[in-house]
């Protein structure tokens, strides 16, 4: 343990070197040369390791990149049909809207012209839900709110179609009490004015392009009366498209009159108006050029020319 050992170097010319080192040393540095080399394979072995690691690593990152990449994509096309569907529920909605409206107004025309006619209410009861059958289906039709409004609409439908329906009886009733003469368009239908425009081809005075006028244009000071052309009942009050504050007449027969780009109307839906009745005054709303009144007649539903039922011709 204790012993000694030397080495000799003994060179081919010159004095010979002898080191000289202990036992002890010479396990010293077995050990410490064991210990180097079990560092250094250890340490080949964990950057070995970090290698492996360093690539699992990076498969996972492009793992994660392409699940985010799946999960983005997805997420837009959800994105995109939930915004379809909230302009699908939309549009449903607006037209659930309009649709009560129109039975609103059309619940008021029907009780206004039972009044007038005086006619049995018990028959011609607008408060009570149209009667509706049919056999009952296995599987329901709708789910979820979209398939509901479908429902509604389709009974809002179904619901005008009967008013519709009580609506023409009525009229077919009164019809029986008022002479064609009576119904025919015949006065005048503002206070003074002159025809500024015809029924027929004309050239728009927006876009300069030939197009079909279907009524007649009644010039006029702005704020003078509007008549009805004959005696009859309000159908429609209140503002539409192109035409402004706008009144439409059912005459009876099949004759209707329409009063456009008024400044204000004075008269609402079912109410019973007489010959030179005010039913508004002259403006020029909606697509209008300046103060004048559109007017137009309807026969069973179709355009007519205005001129021949116009007292001044």
């Amino acid at each position: 343990m204790f012993g000694r050992y030397s080495l000799m170097l003994v060179p081919e010319s010159g004095r010979i070197r002898r080191i000289t080192v202990s036992r002890g040393m010479l396990l010293s540095a077995g050990l410490l040369l064991a210990g180097l080399l079990s560092f250094g394979v250890w340490g080949v072995y964990s950057s070995w390791q970090v290698g492996r690691l360093a690539t699992a690593l990076e498969q996972t990152r492009h793992a994660l990149d392409h699940a985010q990449s799946r999960y983005d994509s997805q997420l837009a096309t959800w994105q995109d049909k939930t915004a379809a569907a909230q302009k699908k529920l939309a549009v449903y909605a607006r037209t659930l809207g309009q649709m009560q409206a129109r039975l609103s107004r059309l619940d008021a025309l029907g009780r206004k012209l039972v009044d007038v006619a005086s006619l049995d209410k018990a028959e011609f009861d607008f408060t009570v839900q149209p009667a509706f059958g049919g056999p009952r289906q296995s599987r329901p039709d709708y789910a979820g709110l979209e398939a509901g409004m479908h429902a509604g609409l389709e009974y809002m439908d179904g619901r005008l179609d009967q008013l519709d329906a009580q609506l023409a009886a009525i009229d077919y009733m009164l019809e029986n009490e008022r002479s064609l003469s009576q119904a025919r368009p015949h006065a005048w239908p503002s206070e003074g004015g002159w025809l500024s425009s015809s029924y027929g081809r004309r050239t728009d005075p927006f876009t300069g392009q030939p197009t079909n006028h279907y009524g007649v244009d009644i010039a006029n000071r702005f704020g003078a009366p509007v008549l009805a052309a004959s005696r009859g009942i309000v159908t429609f009050a209140g503002k539409m498209k192109d035409f402004g504050h706008m009144v439409e007449v059912d005459h009876g027969y099949g004759y209707k009159t329409r009063y456009g780009h008024m400044s204000s109307v004075a008269v609402k839906a079912g109410d019973v108006v007489e010959d030179n009745q005010i039913l508004g005054r002259i403006g020029s709303s909606g697509r209008s050029t300046g103060p004048h009144l559109h007017y137009e007649v309807h026969l069973h539903g179709r355009h007519i020319n205005p001129a021949p039922f116009l007292p001044r011709g």
